[in-house]
């Protein structure tokens, strides 16, 4: 029970404030209030007709006081409420307002202090069970507010019902409603200080209704069954910079469809068997999801949610959002999700002016507005919005398990003048273009991140050559665990969509990443990004006819299989798909049966094999020691180079000829003498090529070469990468 004052009768203006809405205290007002005989009981409830109180010594009926206001003398101990409306229905129900708080002073000093890690566990809805009732404890940061009330059906979207308490100067308002539970749809309405009055979603709900309907769902994410144990318990090793990881990208709704029913999406139940298995068949070692935050427009693809501690409900309920996590750990897979704490759109029922202040965004439109994608900004010096954000990343960690963090549009977050002109920008403290308050948050985020959930991993989509995105933050760095490296896509694409003949002159394009390869832990990514918005997809960048055109993908996909860093690719891309991804239907999975899109498709699974298989190829991804330079030859547009792992693992040479010209008799050295097994050749005629070769393998002499002890005459297909491994 919580704290009861003096048993007085509402005033009138109490009263007033009722019936219009305006009562921001009604816990003052409204359910019990003094001691022994004084103790006093009023209800505010619009359209009854008559109220009881039914206590252990039978039942009372409650004057009416004036309009809708019933109150009166009640006897100790506790009791329920039966209402009667105009028509003669008649109804028990429990009184909120006779409920005492659950949030404590540590939860609370917490959120004012900015370093609640669990802030979900206090905010949003939860189902439980308080005083011996059952019902859903509703909590919400509204600091500006002079109301908020939780509506939904249950009141008949009344805001003058349910009023919720404030917290002790917090700006957090709660309530507890007995009887409300999984499946009841809520929002919150807010009278701001201007007195107009706000719906909104709740910021830390667990469920929404589907788009494009806006309600918050109540949904009771306890006591989930996992069976991950194994998983996280070789997590971490799987996730360092010496592991083999090779992600497929996946947007949930367009991977594969029931064409059979209409086309609907497939369930997250239905992808932790399809998807999984494919991933796992094709030798990925994580499937990395777009946004599944809950977001109104399917066009975004989740990069404007507005939902974020939903999964959305497109594909099922949280529970079956962990079906699909689960499965994919039972099977070896890790799960990444792309995270978007950069911005957030300006739906109504979202964080724009929530309380009718800028609350969660900056006020000025300098600082708040994103002139690309029409959306706000974080205001990450605020330590409510920025522990509103380091929660939710510990969040999806924690409660579904996921191992790791994929963070959009991190160079956005850091300079102020992103793709802003002079004069549109507000420098920071010392009159420069850094976000200091962007990159305390990220560096809090990943402290944060690896603590609460050791193993996981955290990457960074940043453009720039901003310094040590992927250093810990006690070093100096941002504390990511990799970085996307965009220059080696942005180079490596454009060299390979030009004409072969013209590539000589552009040698540097593939070269060039070398350069900076070590300065970061790299993910080389071939996301969703370079397949949309009119940039064709990857079989449609390459030159030539059709054979052509997959002779350079398979010539590409080897040289990156074989480059330092860990690799990314985007759905559809394995086999060659010969459209551009379109987020409205799903993979043209009839032309991936097709010879030359399955050759392609067996080749990166050869690929992910071998590099899963081989320590030279993934040991050292991030160490300048596992890189070595063969032959870097412009002018036939070849590139010669060793992978090394430790001493114990044999060396991989790999020799990529970037023309459609073979070299037969093409000598190049190799640090040792003997056989060298031919591991991978992506002209072979089960990938689709030509079939030249050399038959499995060469014979290195004791001749030097290219600084190496001994050489081999090979044969370097038309358009391909040969890989070598040194036998024991």
């Amino acid at each position: 029970m919580g704290k009861l004052n003096s048993p007085t009768t509402p005033s009138d203006d109490d009263l007033t404030a009722l019936h219009k809405g305006r009562c921001g205290d009604a816990f003052r007002v409204l359910g019990p209030h003094g001691i022994g005989k004084a103790r006093r009981l009023t209800v505010f409830h619009p359209g009854l007709a008559a109220v009881h109180v039914i206590s252990a010594d039978g039942s009372h009926d409650l004057p009416r006081l004036q309009g809708d206001v019933f109150s009166g003398p009640i006897p100790e101990g506790s009791y329920r409420l039966r209402a009667q409306d105009g028509t003669g229905r008649e109804w028990e129900f429990e009184d909120p307002y006779r409920f005492g708080p659950i949030l404590g002073e540590i939860d609370l000093h917490l959120i004012g202090e900015g370093t609640h890690h669990r802030l979900w566990q206090a905010l949003g809805a939860h189902v439980r069970t308080h005083e011996d009732v059952t019902g859903t404890h509703f909590a919400v940061w509204a600091p500006n507010a002079q109301r908020v009330s939780v509506v939904g059906d249950f009141n008949n979207w009344d805001g003058r019902l349910h009023v919720m308490r404030r917290c002790n100067g917090s700006g957090v308002w709660e309530i507890f409603l007995p009887g409300i539970s999984e499946g009841a749809l809520y929002k919150y309405e807010i009278l701001d200080a201007q007195g107009d009055l706000i719906l909104k979603a709740d910021p830390v709900g667990f469920g929404s209704q589907h788009p494009p309907e806006k309600a918050s769902m109540v949904r009771n994410i306890a006591g989930y069954g996992w069976h991950d144990a194994a998983w996280l318990d070789r997590r971490a090793k799987a996730q360092d910079r010496g592991a083999p990881i090779s992600i497929y990208e996946v947007h949930l709704g367009s991977w594969r469809r029931k064409r059979d029913e209409g086309g609907r999406y497939l369930s997250y139940k239905e992808l932790a068997k399809e998807l999984v298995a494919y991933a796992v068949e094709m030798g990925f070692t994580h499937l990395e999801l777009l946004p599944v935050s809950e977001f109104p427009f399917d066009g975004s693809w989740g990069y404007q949610p507005v939902g974020l501690y939903a999964p959305t409900i497109r594909f099922g309920p949280p529970h079956e959002f962990r079906d699909l996590v689960d499965a994919a750990h039972q099977a070896g897979l890790g799960v990444l999700l792309d995270w978007v704490p950069g911005h957030f759109p300006t739906d109504a029922h979202g964080l724009v002016r929530f309380d009718g202040t800028a609350l969660y965004e900056h006020a000025d439109p300098r600082e708040g507005f994103h002139q690309d994608w029409n959306t706000l900004i974080y205001n990450y010096g605020r330590t409510e919005v920025k522990n509103y954000l380091i929660a939710n990343a510990v969040y999806w960690l924690q409660e579904y398990h996921v191992d790791g963090l994929r963070v959009d549009a991190v160079a956005s977050m850091l300079y102020r003048d992103y793709s802003r002109k002079p004069g549109q920008w507000v420098p920071n403290k010392d009159g420069g273009r850094e976000n200091y308050e962007a990159i305390a948050f990220l560096q809090d985020m990943n402290i944060a991140a690896y603590a609460e959930a050791p193993g996981i991993m955290t990457v960074a989509e940043e453009s720039t050559s901003f310094p040590k995105v992927s250093a810990p933050v006690d070093a100096g760095g941002l504390g990511f665990g990799y970085k996307w490296n965009m220059g080696w896509m942005n180079d490596t694409l454009r060299y390979m969509s030009r004409a072969p003949i013209h590539r000589k002159y552009h040698h540097d394009q593939m070269t060039f990443g070398l350069m900076y390869a070590f300065s970061e832990n790299f993910v080389l990514p071939i996301s969703h990004d370079e397949v949309v918005h009119g940039k064709g997809s990857m079989l449609r960048k390459m030159p030539g006819d059709e054979w052509q055109q997959f002779a350079n993908l398979r010539t590409y996909y080897g040289f990156m299989w074989t480059h330092p860093g860990k690799k990314l690719l985007f759905m559809g891309c394995e086999f060659g798909q010969p459209e551009e991804w379109n987020h409205n239907a799903e993979l043209n999975w009839q032309a991936a049966a097709r010879p030359l899109n399955a050759g392609l498709s067996s080749l990166v699974r050869d690929l992910n094999q071998l590099y899963r298989d081989t320590p030279a190829l993934h040991l050292l991804d991030a160490d300048p020691k596992g890189f070595q330079w063969l032959r870097n030859d412009a002018e036939q547009s070849i590139l010669a180079y060793l992978r090394l792992g430790g001493a114990e693992h044999p060396p991989v040479a790999v020799l990529c000829n970037m023309t459609p010209v073979p070299r037969h008799g093409f000598r190049i050295g190799l640090p040792h003498a003997g056989a060298w097994r031919e591991a991978i050749n992506t002209d072979a005629t089960i990938y689709g090529g030509s079939g030249q070769g050399n038959l499995g393998g060469v014979t290195a002499e004791a001749k030097p070469l290219d600084g190496q002890p001994a050489s081999a005459s090979v044969t370097l297909p038309p358009l391909s990468v040969v890989v070598l491994i040194a036998d024991d």
